[in-house]
Protein backbone atom coordinates (compact mmCIF):
# COMPACT_ATOMS: atom_id res chain seq x y z
CA UNK A 1 0.00 0.00 0.00
CA UNK A 2 1.40 3.38 -0.97
CA UNK A 3 1.91 5.93 1.75
CA UNK A 4 -0.33 8.88 1.64
CA UNK A 5 1.47 12.11 2.21
CA UNK A 6 0.48 15.62 2.87
CA UNK A 7 -1.74 17.08 0.16
CA UNK A 8 -2.36 13.82 -1.55
CA UNK A 9 -5.77 13.00 -2.99
CA UNK A 10 -6.61 10.77 -0.07
CA UNK A 11 -5.73 13.30 2.59
CA UNK A 12 -8.33 13.81 5.27
CA UNK A 13 -7.28 17.40 5.97
CA UNK A 14 -10.21 19.64 6.80
CA UNK A 15 -8.53 22.92 5.89
CA UNK A 16 -10.59 24.92 3.36
CA UNK A 17 -9.33 25.08 -0.16
CA UNK A 18 -7.98 28.30 -1.61
CA UNK A 19 -11.00 28.54 -3.91
CA UNK A 20 -13.39 28.00 -1.00
CA UNK A 21 -11.68 30.70 1.07
CA UNK A 22 -11.81 33.16 -1.83
CA UNK A 23 -15.50 32.42 -2.36
CA UNK A 24 -16.20 32.99 1.33
CA UNK A 25 -14.36 36.34 1.25
CA UNK A 26 -16.35 37.49 -1.79
CA UNK A 27 -19.63 36.47 -0.14
CA UNK A 28 -18.77 38.39 3.05
CA UNK A 29 -17.78 41.48 1.04
CA UNK A 30 -21.07 41.39 -0.89
CA UNK A 31 -23.05 41.10 2.35
CA UNK A 32 -21.16 44.00 3.93
CA UNK A 33 -21.70 46.23 0.90
CA UNK A 34 -25.40 45.39 0.80
CA UNK A 35 -25.79 46.24 4.49
CA UNK A 36 -23.92 49.55 4.27
CA UNK A 37 -26.03 52.53 3.17
CA UNK A 38 -24.66 54.38 0.20
CA UNK A 39 -23.15 57.77 0.87
CA UNK A 40 -25.83 60.29 0.06
CA UNK A 41 -25.09 63.92 -0.64
CA UNK A 42 -27.01 66.32 1.56
CA UNK A 43 -30.11 68.07 0.34
CA UNK A 44 -29.70 71.69 -0.72
CA UNK A 45 -32.42 74.11 0.40
CA UNK A 46 -32.87 77.62 -0.98
CA UNK A 47 -33.92 79.52 2.13
CA UNK A 48 -37.25 81.22 1.46
CA UNK A 49 -37.59 79.33 -1.84
CA UNK A 50 -38.04 81.70 -4.82
CA UNK A 51 -38.34 84.79 -2.57
CA UNK A 52 -34.93 84.11 -1.01
CA UNK A 53 -33.65 85.59 2.26
CA UNK A 54 -35.83 88.66 2.64
CA UNK A 55 -38.36 90.39 4.87
CA UNK A 56 -41.29 89.03 2.85
CA UNK A 57 -41.06 85.41 4.10
CA UNK A 58 -42.45 83.67 7.19
CA UNK A 59 -39.42 81.48 8.01
CA UNK A 60 -41.29 79.54 10.69
CA UNK A 61 -43.75 78.48 8.02
CA UNK A 62 -40.95 77.88 5.48
CA UNK A 63 -39.17 75.44 7.82
CA UNK A 64 -42.40 73.59 8.80
CA UNK A 65 -42.62 70.10 7.35
CA UNK A 66 -38.93 69.97 6.42
CA UNK A 67 -36.55 67.51 8.08
CA UNK A 68 -32.93 68.60 8.01
CA UNK A 69 -30.04 66.16 8.26
CA UNK A 70 -26.34 66.64 8.95
CA UNK A 71 -24.69 67.50 5.63
CA UNK A 72 -27.71 69.34 4.23
CA UNK A 73 -26.96 72.77 2.81
CA UNK A 74 -28.86 76.00 3.34
CA UNK A 75 -28.37 78.56 0.58
CA UNK A 76 -29.16 82.13 1.56
CA UNK A 77 -29.76 84.26 -1.55
CA UNK A 78 -30.30 87.98 -0.91
CA UNK A 79 -29.60 91.57 -1.93
CA UNK A 80 -26.35 92.60 -0.21
CA UNK A 81 -27.43 96.24 -0.11
CA UNK A 82 -30.22 95.40 2.32
CA UNK A 83 -29.40 92.08 4.00
CA UNK A 84 -26.78 89.76 5.44
CA UNK A 85 -26.82 86.44 7.30
CA UNK A 86 -25.50 85.90 10.83
CA UNK A 87 -25.21 82.41 12.32
CA UNK A 88 -25.99 83.15 15.96
CA UNK A 89 -26.62 81.49 19.30
CA UNK A 90 -30.07 80.76 20.70
CA UNK A 91 -29.84 83.98 22.73
CA UNK A 92 -28.79 85.93 19.64
CA UNK A 93 -31.80 84.53 17.80
CA UNK A 94 -34.20 85.28 20.64
CA UNK A 95 -32.85 88.81 21.21
CA UNK A 96 -31.89 89.62 17.60
CA UNK A 97 -28.25 90.30 18.36
CA UNK A 98 -24.95 89.18 16.87
CA UNK A 99 -22.21 88.27 19.32
CA UNK A 100 -20.27 91.46 20.15
CA UNK A 101 -17.03 89.45 20.24
CA UNK A 102 -17.38 88.46 16.59
CA UNK A 103 -17.81 84.75 17.36
CA UNK A 104 -20.85 84.41 15.10
CA UNK A 105 -20.05 84.11 11.41
CA UNK A 106 -21.67 86.88 9.39
CA UNK A 107 -22.01 86.39 5.66
CA UNK A 108 -22.24 89.21 3.10
CA UNK A 109 -21.89 87.61 -0.35
CA UNK A 110 -25.55 87.49 -1.35
CA UNK A 111 -25.31 83.77 -2.05
CA UNK A 112 -24.09 81.95 1.04
CA UNK A 113 -24.11 78.14 1.26
CA UNK A 114 -23.98 76.78 4.81
CA UNK A 115 -23.44 73.06 5.45
CA UNK A 116 -25.36 72.02 8.54
CA UNK A 117 -23.97 69.86 11.34
CA UNK A 118 -26.29 68.11 13.82
CA UNK A 119 -28.01 70.27 16.42
CA UNK A 120 -30.20 73.35 16.38
CA UNK A 121 -28.89 76.33 14.45
CA UNK A 122 -30.05 79.93 14.36
CA UNK A 123 -29.70 82.53 11.62
CA UNK A 124 -30.73 86.18 11.57
CA UNK A 125 -30.40 89.20 9.33
CA UNK A 126 -28.22 91.55 11.35
CA UNK A 127 -29.40 94.71 9.58
CA UNK A 128 -31.23 96.98 12.03
CA UNK A 129 -34.86 96.00 12.50
CA UNK A 130 -34.85 93.04 10.12
CA UNK A 131 -34.60 90.23 12.69
CA UNK A 132 -37.28 91.76 14.90
CA UNK A 133 -39.47 92.02 11.77
CA UNK A 134 -39.19 88.23 11.37
CA UNK A 135 -36.09 87.76 9.25
CA UNK A 136 -34.72 84.92 11.33
CA UNK A 137 -34.54 81.17 10.93
CA UNK A 138 -34.13 78.28 13.39
CA UNK A 139 -33.44 74.77 12.09
CA UNK A 140 -33.02 71.51 13.96
CA UNK A 141 -30.69 69.10 12.20
CA UNK A 142 -30.74 65.33 12.77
Amino acid sequence: MAARGRGSAGSSSRAPSVAGTALLCVAVAVLLLAATPAAVAGTTYLVGDAAGWTLKVDYGRWVAGKTFHAGDILVFKYNTTWHDVAWVSKGGYRNCIVSPKGRAPVYHTGYDAVTLPRGTHYFICAMPGHCSAGMKLAVTVY
